[in-house]
């Protein structure tokens, strides 16, 4: 017998533990996976818009957290009766809504707002009449980077899930109903303001007619339009 093989036969290799590169890995993917379904929420608040892109927001998260039932003011700086005038409001404190649940998110138009912004070269529109206010968008804004048109944009099974007969049905108690085609179909923006008092859009010709708690008049609007 050889020298060789006498030699006692060697143990098998114990099995290799998982290395500690791996771990690690494990442990930097799961932060990174919390980090970012943290961080998609943040990007559905108001916080987030004015932190990063959308400057000035103060105005408009104010409005947003204002309590329905209280006084408070709207992006103009003008008091606002009762906040449930302000639909940003009413709608959070019903709905739970954000930012991005009228305010569709175009993904182009975010990556090259946020290409501007790490850049430099963001551009805030704002508006011309009231300084230090962005521009305000109305429906037909909205509607074109939901998607939808017209009074889909509040009337779909995510939201208002009724046809405008039954919207209609629903004030038929009023003395004016609002939601009545009899003259035009106006947008619901037309009315229902985000940021500000609503308007009762009646009022224009029916001076008589009765102002929702909180609302304002035609008048009334066009009077603070003119002053603020």
């Amino acid at each position: 017998m050889t020298e060789r093989e006498k030699e006692p036969q060697s143990a098998q290799p114990a099995a290799k533990r998982p290395r500690k590169g791996l771990i690690t890995a494990g442990v930097i993917v799961a932060v990174l996976v919390v980090a970012g379904a943290g961080f998609w929420v943040w990007h559905e608040q108001p916080s987030f818009c004015g932190a990063i892109c959308h400057l000035p927001m103060n105005q408009y998260v104010d409005t947003y957290e204002a309590e329905p039932g209280q006084p408070s003011m709207d992006k103009w700086g003008n008091e606002v009766t009762d906040a449930v005038a302000m639909t940003s409001a009413a709608h959070r404190d019903v709905a739970d809504a954000t930012c991005l649940s009228c305010h569709t998110p175009v993904l182009s138009e975010q990556i090259s707002e946020g290409v501007n912004w790490v850049s430099g070269n963001y551009e805030v529109v704002m508006n011309e009449t009231f300084d230090g206010v962005l521009l305000e968008r109305d429906q037909n804004d909205l509607t074109e980077a939901s998607g939808k048109s017209g009074e889909e944009f509040c009337l779909n099974e995510a939201c208002h899930n009724i046809t405008r007969d039954q919207l209609t049905e629903l004030t038929a108690d009023r003395e004016f109903n609002p939601h009545v085609a009899q003259h035009d179909n106006y947008d619901c923006t037309t009315c229902h303001k985000a940021h500000r008092a609503s308007v009762y859009y009646c009022t224009k010709c029916h001076s008589e007619a009765e102002v929702p708690e909180g609302w304002l008049s035609m008048k009334e609007a066009e009077k603070l339009e003119q002053t603020a």
